[in-house]
């Protein structure tokens, strides 16, 4: 329903016609929509509040320049050699191979990077 209705305008606290709206919800207000249904020929007013906030860090990515950490079993012959191929260097210290991370990114070797690098909570 809400799809097919347009949304001609958009006000931030304070403006007009948010001020009623500003006084009920206070600072858990973000936003006032007023959307259009031509079919019923009626205007909604909705809004948009503040229901939780938690902290919250956002996961690590990868930047194209970045190299990212790729794990490969000993016995993937295979992908080693295709790893090669892309210059990846092997790190024996971290055991894990280390390849540029736009070479990899949207394949299945983007699945490889160890979780602890994901979340930020290991670096190379």
């Amino acid at each position: 329903m809400l799809k097919e209705m347009k949304s001609h305008c958009h006000l931030k606290p304070g403006q007009k016609g948010t001020k009623r709206l500003v006084e009920q919800y206070g600072e858990s207000l973000l936003c006032v929509r007023y959307r259009y249904d031509k079919i019923r020929g009626v205007r909604l007013k909705t809004v948009e509040i503040i229901v939780e906030e938690r902290p919250w860090l956002p996961p690590f990515c990868f930047k194209d320049g970045d190299v990212a950490p790729i794990t490969v079993a000993f016995d993937e012959t295979g992908l080693r050699a295709k790893l090669h191929k892309m210059r990846a260097k092997w790190d024996p210290n971290l055991k894990v191979w280390l390849v540029p991370y736009h070479l990899i990114r949207g394949t299945e070797l983007e699945n490889r990077i160890p979780e602890e690098y994901l979340d930020g909570s290991k670096r190379i």
